[in-house]
C-alpha cells in the first residue's frame, strides 16, 4: 500500500459511522371464546399478506439511522442515544427494495414509478446524499442528514424509470436505473463518481449528479469501493473508474482513472456474473463459479495467486524490472489486473464478499467460506487465513432437524461479515464497531450470532459502523 494511501485510509476510518435497532416479539391475537374442544388461537397472517419493513442499528450520531430524536433529542427522549445495539424499525412510506450503508451514511431506494424513489440519510460533507438544505428544519444541512430524505434524481423520465439499486463508499454513492443508467454524487477527488476531476472542486453543498456513460451495454450492478467505483454490464463485462493505487480498478495501473474503463487480465472472455468490492480489493464471480480478484492484498486477500511472489522474496530474489525493496513490496501486495483465483475446495461460487482486510464466498451448496485477516467467524484462534476456511452449516442453523438449512446471501462491512439463510434467519459476525452487528452488546464476535429481527430478512447492507436489513413480516 502507498504511503498517501495509507494516509488516505487512516485520516477516512476515524471520520464516523451508521444505523440502529431493537427487536420485537410477535404475540397472538386475543384468544376466541371457548368451545367444548377447547379455546382456539387466532393468529395473525392467515390471510394476510406480508409488509416489508426497514431496520436500521449500530452508530446514530452521523444520522446514518434515520433517527432524528437519536441525535437530537425530542420531547419524548430526554437523552441522545449514541449507539443502538439491536434492530430499530425504520418508519418509510414506500416499499424499500435496495439498501446500502457507506462511511456514516445511508441510501435507499425503491422500484416505485413515483417521482420520489430515492432516499438519504446521514453524513453528508461531500453531497454524497445529493443536495441537501432546508432552512426551516434542525433536521437537515449541508453536512449532515438526520432522517430520510428524498434524493432527485435528474431523470428524464422520472415516473417510467425504476432504480433497482443503490451502492455507497466512503464519501461517494451510485444509484442504478433500469432506463437511464447510473447515476453518481459525492466526491470525486479520484475519479470515483466517473467524471473529470476538478482541481480544489467543493464538494459540500453541490448540485451534481453526474450520469455515467461509457460503456458497452446496460449495467446490471454497481459496487463501490473505499474510493473506486465498479459497474457489471448486461454482458458479463466489468468497468471501473477511481483510485487506483493499490490496483483496486484492475486496468493494469496504479493511477485514478476520472472515466469508466473496462478491465481486463483474466477477465478477458469471461462472463461475469456479480463484482464486489469495499476496501480496495475487488472481486468478481464468473458464470461458471470461478473467482478472480485483484487490488490490495496485504491482509492475504488475494493470496492464492501472491504466494510464489511471497516465495521468491523470502529467498531474497528479484522479479523482472523490480529495482529494490519498495518494488518487491508493490509486488507482494498489490494486484493491478484481475486474476484468476483457484479455490479447489470451495466448490461452484455463486457469490463473494469483500471487505477491508477479509473475504467471504459462497458456493451453490449454501456453504460459506473465510479468508483474510480479522475476525473470521470460526473462533478467536483464526485471526489470519490465506486459504479459505468454510464455517461450519451447523452454525447457521443446519441440523439433524433442518438439514436443509442453506446461506443463500453474503455481505461484507469493513470489518465484519452478515449471512441471510433461505428461511430469513440473520447471521452477523466480526468486529462489533460501535454496535454494528446489532446483537444487543458491543462485544465482538467470533462465530456467526442470529439477530433478533420480527421477520424474514430478505437482504442486509454492511458499513463501517451501522447496518440495514430489508424485512419481510406479518405483522
Amino acid at each position: 500500500m502507498s504511503l498517501p494511501c495509507v494516509r488516505r485510509c487512516s485520516r477516512h476510518l476515524t471520520a464516523g459511522l451508521q444505523v440502529c435497532g431493537y427487536a420485537t416479539v410477535s404475540k397472538p391475537s386475543r384468544p376466541e371464546e371457548k368451545n367444548s374442544s377447547g379455546p382456539v388461537f387466532q393468529y395473525v397472517g392467515q390471510h394476510r399478506k406480508p409488509s416489508h419493513k426497514v431496520f436500521v442499528w449500530g452508530f446514530s450520531f452521523t444520522g446514518a439511522l434515520g433517527i432524528p430524536s437519536f441525535v437530537v433529542p425530542d420531547s419524548g427522549r430526554k437523552k441522545p442515544r449514541k449507539y443502538q445495539l439491536t434492530p430499530y424499525r425504520l418508519e418509510t412510506a414506500e416499499q424499500i427494495s435496495s439498501a446500502a450503508c457507506g462511511y456514516g451514511f445511508t441510501l435507499m431506494a425503491s422500484r416505485t414509478k413515483d417521482v420520489i424513489k430515492l432516499w438519504g440519510m446521514g453524513l453528508n460533507k461531500d453531497s454524497q446524499l445529493g443536495f441537501q438544505r432546508t432552512q426551516h428544519s434542525r433536521l437537515q444541512s449541508y453536512d449532515f442528514v438526520l432522517e430520510p430524505s428524498p434524493v432527485a434524481l435528474p431523470l428524464v423520465q422520472p415516473q417510467q424509470t425504476r432504480v433497482l439499486q443503490v451502492a455507497c463508499g466512503r464519501a461517494h454513492s451510485l444509484v442504478l436505473t433500469d432506463e437511464e443508467g447510473v447515476f453518481s454524487m459525492g466526491n470525486n477527488a479520484y475519479g470515483q463518481c466517473g467524471r473529470r476531476i476538478v482541481e480544489d472542486e467543493v464538494y459540500s453543498g453541490s448540485h451534481i449528479i453526474h450520469r455515467i456513460q461509457g460503456f458497452d451495454s446496460r449495467v446490471v450492478q454497481v459496487s463501490c469501493g473505499q474510493d473506486h467505483s465498479l459497474f457489471l454490464t448486461e454482458t458479463g463485462k466489468v468497468f471501473s473508474c477511481g483510485w487506483g493505487a493499490d490496483g483496486q480498478t484492475g486496468l493494469g495501473h496504479h493511477r485514478v482513472s476520472s472515466s469508466p474503463e473496462q478491465v481486463g487480465g483474466d477477465l478477458c472472455g469471461v462472463e461475469v456474473k456479480q463484482i464486489s468490492t469495499y476496501g480496495d480489493c475487488s472481486l468478481a464471480v464468473s458464470s461458471d463459479g470461478q473467482l478472480y480478484g485483484w487490488g490490495n492484498s496485504e491482509y492475504l486477500q488475494l493470496a492464492a495467486v501472491t504466494e510464489t511472489t511471497q516465495v521468491r522474496r523470502r529467498s531474497g530474489e528479484r522479479g523482472a524490472g523490480e529495482t529494490g525493496d519498495t518494488a518487491l513490496i508493490v509486488r507482494l501486495f498489490q494486484i493491478n489486473s484481475p486474476r484468476h483465483l483457484p479455490l479447489t475446495s470451495c466448490g461452484k461460487v455463486v457469490q463473494a464478499a469483500c471487505g477491508g482486510t477479509q473475504v467471504a464466498v459462497l458456493n451453490d451448496r449454501g456453504e460459506v467460506f473465510v479468508w483474510g485477516y480479522g475476525i473470521l467467524g470460526k473462533g478467536p484462534a483464526l485471526s489470519e487465513s490465506s486459504t479459505p476456511e468454510m464455517i461450519p452449516s451447523r452454525l447457521f442453523g443446519r441440523s439433524e432437524f433442518n438439514p436443509s438449512v442453506a446461506v443463500t446471501r453474503i455481505r461484507c462491512g469493513l470489518n465484519h461479515f452478515a449471512a441471510v439463510t433461505d428461511g430469513g434467519e440473520l447471521f452477523v459476525w466480526g468486529k462489533n464497531v460501535r454496535g454494528c452487528l446489532g446483537i444487543g452488546k458491543r462485544d465482538d464476535q467470533f462465530f456467526p450470532w442470529r439477530v433478533t429481527v420480527p421477520g424474514q430478512v430478505v437482504d442486509v447492507a454492511c458499513g463501517v459502523d451501522h447496518m440495514v436489513a430489508l424485512v419481510k413480516s406479518l405483522l
